[in-house]
C-alpha cells in the first residue's frame, strides 16, 4: 500500500467515525448543531430581535424566525459591510462571497464568517479527500497536485477591513500557506480576471506539473481541457497527465458532460466525485462511487429545513425538519448557518433518495422551471429527457437552455430549446421527438398538456452555432468560475438574447 494514502487513512480515521455518527443518528446531530447555533448567536442583534435566549425547541425557532431570501437579510448585510459587529453572528464579518447566481441580475453578498470558513467550507474540502481515500485506499492522488479552476474575481474592498469576491477567491485567500504546494496554478493565475489570458497561463503552467486531480465546474473545465489539448496537440488528458485519477465537480448537473469526459480521459481508473458547495455553505458529498446521490453533511454548523414545493412562494411556508422529509419528493432547502444566515432559502431544490443516512440529488432551482402552461417542468425532468434523446441519436450536448413559446392567434404554446451540440444528433427530428416523449415519461403534467396537442405543440428545437453560449456568457461578463448557463426559465429573456446572437 502506498505510504502517503496509508498515513492519510490513519489520520482520517477519527473523522470517518464522526461521519458515521451522523449517518446513524442524523437528527441527534442536527439538533446539537441547532442549539449550538442558537447559543452562539443569542447576544447578536438578530438573536436579541428574535428572542434566541429563551428558544427551547426547533418549533419555537420556526415560529419566531420567518423563512426569507436575500432581500430580508440585505439591510443587515449592508451594515456588516461597513464593519458593524455582532449583527448576524458574533464578531466582525470581514468576508463576503459575491454570488453569481442566474436568477437575478442584482449581486448578492453572502457573509462568510471565520466559523463558516473553518467549520463548513474547509471542512467540506477535507472531507472530500477523507471519503475518497476511504473508497480508494490505494489511490495516488496525494502524490501530485490538484488543478483548481475557480472564480475570476479578485478580492475587492468594501472598506479597510471588509472584502468581497468569488467564494473560490475567498477560500484561496484564507487557505494555510502550505496548501499552495498541493495546488496548481498559484493564486496569481488562478484568480486572473481576463478569461482568455487565464487559459493561456493555466495551460503554460499546469502542463508542466504532475496533476493527479481536478476540481471545478464541469462546463468551464471542458473549455480549459480543450484549450490545453489544442495547444499541446495531444489527443487526451492522459497524454499530459498520466497519473490523473480524480475529478471533484459541482455547480451544475454532470450528466450532459459525462460522455465527453470519458472520451477526453479514456481510463477506467478515473473517478468522479460530485460536491454541493455553494457561497452559503458546503452541504453534500458523493460518498458512494456506485450512486450519484450525495451524503448530506450534517455537522458543518448548518441546520437544515425543507419546504415542500407546494409551499414555496407562500408568505409563511411550512418547513420540515430532516426526519419529516419523504423520498422522491422535491424540497426547497432552508438553512441556518454559522455564517449568520437564518432560515435562508438559497434557491436550490433537492430530492432525497435515501434515509438513514440521508442522501439526495439536486433536482433544480426554485426559480428555474417552465410553468407557462401549468406543466411544471423542472431541471431534473429536462436532464432525464435530454439524456434519453442523446442516447437515441448519438448526440453530445455542450450547452442548452429552454423556455416557453407563448400562445398566439392561430398557434398553441410550446417549449423552445436552444442547444449547442458537441456532437450533432444523427437526426434532429428524432432528437426532438425523443426529448418530447422523455418529458412526457417523467412529468405527468407535461404529458397532459401534450395530449393530442390540445394545449402544447411539440418542442421547437433551435440548433445553436458553435460558441454561442460562450459568446453570450462573455457578453454578460460571466465567464468562468461559478457562473452557470440558466437551464430553464419561465420567460423568454434568455432565449431572445441568445436567438439574436445565433447568427
Amino acid at each position: 500500500m502506498p505510504i502517503i494514502p496509508s498515513i492519510v487513512g490513519l489520520f482520517n480515521a477519527r473523522r470517518l467515525s464522526q461521519i458515521d455518527l451522523f449517518r446513524k443518528a442524523p437528527m441527534e446531530v442536527q439538533e446539537s448543531v441547532f442549539f449550538s447555533l442558537i447559543e452562539q448567536a443569542r447576544d447578536t442583534e438578530w438573536g436579541k430581535e428574535h428572542g434566541f435566549t429563551d428558544i427551547r425547541s426547533i418549533h419555537q425557532f420556526q415560529e419566531r424566525v420567518p423563512v426569507q431570501g436575500y432581500e430580508g437579510f440585505e439591510p443587515y448585510v449592508e451594515r456588516l459591510k461597513k464593519g458593524e459587529k455582532d449583527v448576524l453572528w458574533p464578531g466582525v464579518t470581514r468576508w463576503f462571497a459575491k454570488s453569481s447566481g442566474t436568477t437575478s441580475s442584482k449581486s448578492k453578498f453572502i457573509p462568510v464568517t471565520k466559523s463558516a470558513l473553518e467549520s463548513c467550507h474547509f471542512r467540506g474540502g477535507r472531507d472530500v479527500l477523507v471519503l475518497y481515500n476511504d473508497n480508494y485506499p490505494n489511490n495516488e492522488v496525494f502524490t501530485g497536485k490538484t488543478l483548481t479552476l475557480g472564480g475570476s474575481h479578485q478580492i475587492n474592498n468594501f472598506s479597510n477591513d471588509s472584502y468581497y469576491g468569488d467564494l473560490s477567491a475567498i477560500l484561496i485567500e484564507n487557505l494555510p500557506f502550505w496548501t499552495q504546494f498541493l495546488k496548481t496554478p498559484g493564486p496569481d493565475v488562478a484568480l486572473m480576471e481576463e478569461w482568455e489570458e487565464k487559459l493561456e497561463k493555466m495551460t503554460e503552467i499546469t502542463t508542466k506539473e504532475n496533476v493527479t486531480s481536478l476540481a471545478g465546474v464541469p462546463s468551464w473545465f471542458l473549455v480549459l481541457i480543450k484549450h490545453i489539448l489544442h495547444t499541446t496537440g495531444k489527443k487526451n488528458l492522459l497524454d499530459i497527465w498520466p497519473n490523473l485519477e480524480l475529478f471533484i465537480h459541482g455547480g451544475i448537473n454532470f450528466t450532459p458532460y459525462r460522455q465527453q469526459y470519458k472520451e477526453l480521459i479514456p481510463t477506467d481508473k478515473m473517478h468522479y466525485m460530485e460536491t454541493y458547495n455553494a457561497s452559503e455553505g458546503f452541504f453534500g458529498i458523493q460518498d458512494d462511487p456506485k450512486s450519484s446521490s450525495m451524503l448530506l453533511m450534517l455537522d458543518y454548523g448548518v441546520f437544515f429545513e425543507f419546504v415542500p414545493m407546494g409551499e414555496v412562494g407562500k408568505a409563511h411556508p411550512k418547513a420540515l425538519t430532516l426526519d419529516e422529509v419523504e423520498l422522491n419528493k422535491d424540497y426547497a432547502i432552508i438553512i441556518s448557518t454559522n455564517g449568520g444566515l437564518w432560515r435562508y432559502m438559497i434557491g436550490d431544490t433537492v430530492r432525497f433518495t435515501h434515509r438513514y443516512p440521508f442522501k439526495f440529488i439536486i433536482s433544480g432551482r426554485t426559480k428555474h422551471f417552465i410553468n407557462a402552461f401549468g406543466e411544471e417542468v423542472i431541471i431534473d425532468n429536462a436532464t432525464k429527457a435530454l439524456d434519453a434523446a442523446c442516447a437515441a441519436t448519438g448526440a453530445v450536448i455542450k450547452e442548452y437552455t429552454a423556455g416557453p413559446l407563448y400562445m398566439s392567434t392561430g398557434s398553441k404554446g410550446a417549449h423552445q430549446w436552444i442547444i449547442e451540440f458537441e456532437k450533432a444528433p444523427d437526426s434532429t427530428e428524432k432528437f426532438r421527438d425523443t426529448l418530447d416523449q422523455g418529458l412526457q415519461d417523467v412529468n405527468s403534467d407535461y404529458e397532459a398538456k401534450r395530449y393530442k396537442g390540445i394545449t402544447l405543440d411539440p418542442p421547437d428545437l433551435v440548433v445553436a452555432r458553435e460558441g454561442l453560449f460562450f459568446d453570450w456568457m462573455k457578453s454578460r461578463n460571466k465567464l468562468g468560475g461559478q457562473n452557470k448557463v440558466p437551464r430553464l426559465s419561465n420567460n423568454r429573456d434568455y432565449l431572445d438574447d441568445l436567438l439574436k446572437m445565433n447568427k
